[in-house]
């Protein structure tokens, strides 16, 4: 029997203009699969997190979620079908508490909408469950802490948590390890793993590192179609995949 899909592509195309830059992509990614999404600059990558997430339109094919069409739909409605999508900057209320960034999107997830005969410190659910977020991301000791006065890695770190906030069970995550250092990479691809234990991920990473120390399988995009779609280790013995990108990225980075 096979497996359970969380998302589909279709024959995806996107073009902007005459250019086309996805080209007839097809994926099929099975509940509770980390994939990883890597490939040349210009290859496609963000374009495809934006047609996922709701952001832009294909042109043509279709995007299933749980089985369903969502092509088309605004990005607050793929949200409520349960895929959350985080970006490469860190997208924050700088001037609100890490609790209160994690509280907003618990709010819109719960279903609670603005009232202004509601005090927030009422919502003890919502409130229950932002501070297990914010424990979950190892930011509780910091739950008072503006975001604007956060570390990097903690920022990057809350947004994730915001992420996953609303209960998303399909979690896009963009380049989040990038800027970050060795130790701090480190640390944060364990929190990704940890977080996501019983969803689905994708991830774009240009990381090598993260990519086979995170991913379950790694989807190689190249001139906007997808040329492989397997474990680690058969992305990393396949000839087209090296040819491709692999090869001289793995040259670079000394593995």
């Amino acid at each position: 029997m096979s497996p359970a899909l969380a998302l589909e592509l279709r024959d995806l195309r996107k073009s902007f203009g005459r250019t086309e830059i996805i080209r007839g992509a097809s994926l099929a990614v099975a509940k509770g699969e980390r994939v990883a999404i890597i490939g040349p600059n210009g290859a496609g990558k963000s374009t495809l997190f934006n047609l996922i997430s709701g952001r832009f339109e294909p042109t043509s094919g279709q995007i299933l979620l749980d089985g369903d069409r969502i092509e088309g739909l605004a990005p607050y409605a793929i949200n409520r079908k349960g895929l959350a999508r985080s970006f490469q900057v860190s997208n924050l209320f700088t001037r609100l508490s890490a609790f209160e960034n994690i509280r907003c999107a618990v709010l819109w997830g719960m279903g609670y909408r603005y009232a202004f005969w509601k005090f927030l410190s009422d919502l003890h659910d919502a409130n229950q469950r932002a501070a297990e977020v914010l424990a979950m991301i190892k930011l509780d000791r910091r739950r008072d802490v503006l975001a604007m006065n956060l570390t990097y890695a903690e920022q990057r770190a809350l947004e994730i948590g915001i992420t996953i906030a609303g209960g998303a069970s399909v979690i896009l995550l963009d380049e989040p390890t990038a800027g970050m250092s060795r130790s701090e990479t480190a640390r944060f691809v364990e929190l990704i793993r940890r977080i996501t234990v019983g969803k689905t991920l994708l991830t774009v990473e240009h990381d090598m590192g993260v990519v086979f120390g995170l991913a379950d399988k790694i989807a190689v995009l190249v001139y906007g179609e997808v040329i492989a779609f397997d474990t680690p280790d058969a992305v990393r013995a396949d000839r087209r995949v090296q040819e491709a990108y692999l090869g001289a990225v793995l040259a670079e980075e000394g593995h």
